[in-house]
């Protein structure tokens, strides 16, 4: 808006009208006073400005204004009929005009004076608004780079507190700070520790999937620079995403050898526990079969009925024992597997009848749905039907109000799929990522179930070597469908 200040209303409507025409937004004064209130109150881009009018003159509104902040940057334009000699030009300069028109005043030489410095206005107006968002954008930058810089050394004190090797790298994977930990397996904080060498691709690995932003990890072998003696150490490595300034990857490394020698020695116990309980429990089953066939004819006798329980626990021990021989192979890398052609329909209903066999107090249905393999499968009979056996058994007793059991099949392009359903008393949902971790039982059902969560672990390391899956769905109450996958073609 521009402003027109003069003392002569006829004046002032001369020039609102010829502005006016030319698309401009016009305020009038008739005073000098008048002028000064409007200007403290509105924003104005050019001050069109008498200079001889009663009271304040021209000269003196345009010191004013120019001592005041909120207008001191205002274009500033003087008319004058009367004074036109040079000091009186030069006055109005030196009062904060930027130009003097005297009159009559020739309107396009005035609109020309005013669409330039009404455009100087924009160009200033849209530069000053620029320079403050640039310098709100400046402000925040630097809260935000304080920020960061307060959160990293709050990181780089926690992590030397820690009593794990911790390190940070940058987006290409290069090592950038440590903890002193760090300096117990490597020289200087631009080297990694000294990997053993069943372990070196790890990192190497590691570096080649940078860009797919994957957490790492593993359990490795490090060399400690004083002793010369490998350590196991368990290495996690997570990318911390910064926004445009990239990702960055923060580690640490945690001391697990002694775990290790624990486990090692735990493995041992169960071997040769497992070993020593096999040769008595065999003799048990035998001399109880035995038994029992020597008493076929006294079957309503009480004795008959002990031995049979005998026999009945003797076989859940001996499962219980080849649970833990199976464990103990398979830490020593034992678990061997026998891939053949095989008929899958067969196992599936050799494993269904055993399972009827085992539980003919029950009136047990088992069905069998789904898809038919027509074809042979490369796999390990044996194996696969005792990864059948334990989850019909699974499903049979964790479903005891429930005498349904399904047993149904899938075919794709290249894998299979063996579901086995029940309707028994589910899984909680949180629990179900550990189902086949070793040893893990769910805490509810443990108090009510024998068993020692040994057997959903050893099938899935039994159906991994075959390059199979195993999974589970299930919820509180409405059952659960264990499932493994395998490769139709090897």
């Amino acid at each position: 808006m521009i402003l027109i200040v003069d003392d002569k209303q006829e004046n002032i409507f001369s020039l609102e009208k010829t502005l006016q025409l030319k698309g401009f937004h016009t305020d009038s004064a008739l005073s000098g006073e008048e002028a000064l209130k409007k200007c403290l109150k509105k924003d104005y881009a050019l001050i069109i400005l008498d200079v001889q009018m009663p009271g304040m003159d021209g000269y003196e509104v345009a010191e004013t204004l120019s001592g005041i902040k909120r207008t001191k940057d205002i274009p500033i334009i003087f008319l004058s009929a009367v004074n036109r000699e040079k000091q009186y030009i030069t006055k109005g300069y030196e009062s904060g005009g930027i130009d003097y028109i005297t009159k009559p005043v020739d309107p396009d030489i005035l609109l020309l004076k005013v669409k330039t410095f009404y455009r100087l206005y924009e160009q200033t107006s849209e530069l000053q608004r620029m320079q403050e968002v640039l310098r709100t954008e400046i402000r925040h930058r630097k809260q935000a780079q304080s920020e960061l810089s307060d959160k990293l050394e709050e990181l780089k004190v926690t992590m030397e507190a820690l009593p794990q090797l911790a390190f940070t790298t940058d987006s290409e994977g290069e090592v950038d700070y440590v903890n002193e930990q760090w300096f117990r397996y490597a020289p200087d904080k631009s080297s990694w520790p000294t990997l053993h060498p069943q372990d070196l691709h790890v990192f190497e690995d590691w570096k080649l999937q940078l860009e797919n932003l994957q957490p790492l990890e593993k359990e490795v072998r490090l060399l400690e620079c004083n002793s010369q003696n490998y350590r196991y150490h368990l290495v996690k490595i997570v990318p911390v995403t910064l926004g445009a300034d990239g990702t960055r990857w923060v580690g640490i490394m945690t001391d697990i050898d002694e775990r290790k020698l624990l486990e090692k020695k735990k493995d041992e116990f169960l071997s040769v526990a497992s070993h020593e309980l096999k040769t008595p429990l065999t003799s048990i089953k035998a001399f109880s079969e035995i038994a029992l066939r020597a008493m076929k004819d006294l079957t309503t006798h009480k004795a008959y009925g002990y031995v049979s329980k005998v026999q009945d626990q003797s076989e859940k021990l001996n499962s219980l024992v080849q649970d833990l021989l199976d464990i103990s192979r398979m830490e020593n890398g034992g678990l061997k597997v026998n891939m053949q052609e095989v008929d899958l329909e067969e196992i599936i209903h050799q494993a269904m009848e055993s399972t009827l066999m085992t539980n003919q107090h029950r009136p047990l249905h088992i069905e069998r749905t789904g898809d038919a393999f027509a074809k042979p499968v490369l796999a390990d009979p044996l194996r696969i039907e005792q990864v059948l056996s334990n989850y019909l058994s699974n499903a049979v007793k964790y479903a005891p109000d429930s005498d349904s059991v399904i047993v149904h099949s899938t075919v794709d392009e290249n894998f299979l799929t063996i579901e086995v359903r029940d309707n028994g008393i589910g899984i909680p949902q949180q629990k179900i990522p550990y189902v086949f971790d070793k040893f893990f039982r769910v805490q509810d059902a443990s108090a009510r179930f024998q068993g020692l969560g040994l057997g959903l672990h050893i099938c899935k390391e039994i159906i991994a070597q075959h390059g199979g899956a195993c999974g589970v769905e299930s919820k509180v109450g409405q059952g659960s469908v264990f499932y493994f996958t395998l490769p139709i073609s090897r």
